[in-house]
């Protein structure tokens, strides 16, 4: 029985390949890292999750999610005192800001009114 003859690095040229290639993620294309971050949905969604478990607020809505410089700004509608009538509930919208990856920055509640308030018409 002969033994399978061993490939120096030099036949497979793996060596040479592996040396030419930089180290770490620098070689990901900016399309790959889009690709791997979450999408506005995630995020919105993200800073919803993260917001309740701070605050304990009862999330009512997204009213509205714009990109920053840094990363995403997601104004959220809460329940802050549930009441009867509902119509008397008294909400509030936060301003949560999220990084690229959905990592809560900062939040911050941009004002209060009763759920029965007509807002901007």
């Amino acid at each position: 029985m002969t033994q399978p003859r061993k490939r120096s690095a030099r036949s497979t040229g793996s060596s040479d390949r592996a040396a030419s290639k930089p180290a770490g993620n620098s070689t990901r294309s900016t399309a790959q890292r889009r690709a791997s971050r979450p999408s506005p949905a995630q995020l919105a969604r993200s800073a919803v999750e993260q917001l309740t478990e701070i605050s304990g607020v009862e999330a009512e809505s997204i009213s509205g999610l714009e990109r920053s410089e840094d990363g995403w700004l997601v104004r959220v509608e809460v329940v802050e005192v549930r009441r009867i009538p509902d119509a008397t509930s008294v909400m509030a919208s936060y301003q949560v800001e999220v990084d690229d990856d959905g990592v809560l920055q900062s939040y911050r509640r941009a004002h209060r009114y009763y759920r029965n308030q007509a807002g901007e018409v």
